[in-house]
């Protein structure tokens, strides 16, 4: 516990341009300027400062649904310094654990420009397969089980991923995705046999655009024949795929139209696509300015505008657990004549695993979403897919059962989430949040203050290389 205070006083000590004070200044103000909604605080030492977090429609003041607040299970740490500096979880956290995200290597085979883990190629040594059951069994003993995010560094550079996820399915966890580019998946289909085996559910793949340039500007290579062979390995070998773009603009918030369409056309193998747009923590070129962020009312509308309004801003649902201003979320059918019809959300659903309105039976409801979801469609072999020049819609299907099987088999989950850094960060937010890391000292911290860095990217909580 002392190393991670001193690394905590560390930062302190090298943070500028946003100071202990500045972080839990709460309530922050937040003040609109024409259709803009500003983060504003004000520091002793360093004076007013200000971030838009919102632009246009939706209004900021109607994206909301009210949820209970939900307290952890088991709280590890003290109310101590105050919010963000106690996690472990704390008292002061207002939401249970819904989904996990393990680090299971810092190296990568990519060196993007923009990285939140700033991984590297070299990284460290791994989590031995001991540590990482250390982690399993705590989470189990915390509430659990939860949904698992296996993620790094790469992931899968790791040989033995397989056996790291049928270890947590014998200790009793049930739904695990990774969190990977793709690169291996594409290059081994053995490797991606292995971890469907070992109860792979889900692969959360990189995917930022569908041309080249994309690639070269965010990860400094050409990728998408590779992103391609990726999704084809995984429909080979029944995993469900979900696609993550990260959203930066004037590089590739253009083709959003375009990845939604790609999405839909790799249906039933894709099973959703997980917007993100752009946070500045860990590796990234420059201090941010306005014009670097995108808000997610603007990628609600780029939506709706790139899909010729297939996908409205109206189809699109604040979520039940976090923190109403955190995401968005809708759910979409695929018909058998080839049309995109909005699906009614479920209460307490979303297309994002921390969605949940009361206590532990709605982040219980929100895992049970995601791994049906997320899961590749266990009777996709059964479905009749959509023939090229078919007509007709939801109508055409004869009965229930059809239509029941269509939903699970086609259904398009679209969602975004908006990552907090030391600019944008709300305590507000942050302590709804419900998706965890497990950090040093085996204790669970939400996942913007984990990734926090400051101005000169030092971590508040990431592990030191």
């Amino acid at each position: 516990m002392d190393d991670i205070q001193e690394h905590k006083e560390s930062w302190l000590s090298a943070t500028k341009s946003v100071c202990p004070e500045c972080l839990r200044r709460i309530p922050a103000e937040r003040a609109a300027i024409g259709d803009k909604v500003f983060l504003r605080k004000t520091c002793p030492e360093h004076g007013l400062f200000q971030v838009c977090i919102w632009q246009g429609e939706p209004r900021y003041e109607d994206w909301t649904n009210p949820s209970e607040p939900s307290k952890p299970g088991v709280c590890a740490t003290q109310t101590d310094r105050g919010c963000p500096f106690d996690c472990g979880l704390c008292p002061e956290h207002g939401q249970q654990t819904c989904c996990v995200l393990l680090e299971v290597t810092e190296r990568c085979n990519l060196h993007c420009p923009i990285c939140f883990a700033g991984a590297t190629p070299a990284g460290t040594s791994d989590p031995a397969l001991a540590d990482i059951e250390r982690w399993y069994r705590m989470l189990m003993n915390s509430g659990g089980p939860y949904n698992i995010q296996l993620s790094g560094g790469e992931p899968t550079i790791r040989d033995d991923l397989p056996e790291v996820i049928a270890m947590g399915r014998r200790l009793g966890l049930e739904f695990f995705q990774v969190n990977t580019n793709g690169l291996r998946l594409a290059s081994d289909a053995q490797y991606a046999g292995r971890l469907k085996a070992a109860g792979l559910n889900c692969v959360f793949l990189q995917f930022d655009g569908i041309s080249d340039d994309v690639y070269l500007k965010l990860r400094g290579k050409p990728l998408l024949e590779i992103k391609q062979q990726a999704i084809a390995v995984c429909e080979a070998h029944e995993l469900g795929v979900v696609l993550v773009p990260t959203l930066v603009p004037g590089i590739n918030d253009q083709q959003i139209g375009d990845i939604l369409r790609l999405a839909v056309n790799r249906m039933p193998v894709v099973r959703g696509v997980h917007f993100q747009p752009v946070s500045y923590f860990g590796r990234y070129p420059v201090e941010p300015a306005d014009s670097a962020r995108m808000t997610l009312p603007q990628v609600m509308r780029e939506i709706e505008k790139q899909t010729n309004g297939q996908m409205k801003i109206s189809h699109f649902r604040p979520p039940g657990g976090e923190h109403a201003h955190c995401s968005f979320h809708g759910n979409f059918i695929l018909t058998p004549g080839g049309q995109l019809k909005p699906l009614a959300p479920a209460p307490d659903s979303s297309a994002c695993c921390c969605q949940g309105k009361y206590a532990t039976g709605g982040a219980k409801r929100a895992r049970q979403f995601v791994a049906r979801q997320w899961s590749a469609a266990r009777d996709k072999r059964n479905t009749p897919a959509v023939e090229a020049g078919s007509s007709g819609g939801v109508g055409n299907i004869a009965s229930l059962d059809e239509f029941l099987e269509r939903v699970e088999t086609y259904t398009l989950a679209v969602s975004g989430m908006a990552f907090q850094d030391a600019w944008t960060l709300d305590l507000d937010r942050l302590k709804q949040c419900f998706i965890h890391v497990v950090g040093p000292d085996d204790r669970l911290i939400p996942f913007c203050a984990y990734n926090l860095t400051n101005r000169q990217g030092q971590s508040l909580y990431r592990r030191s290389p």
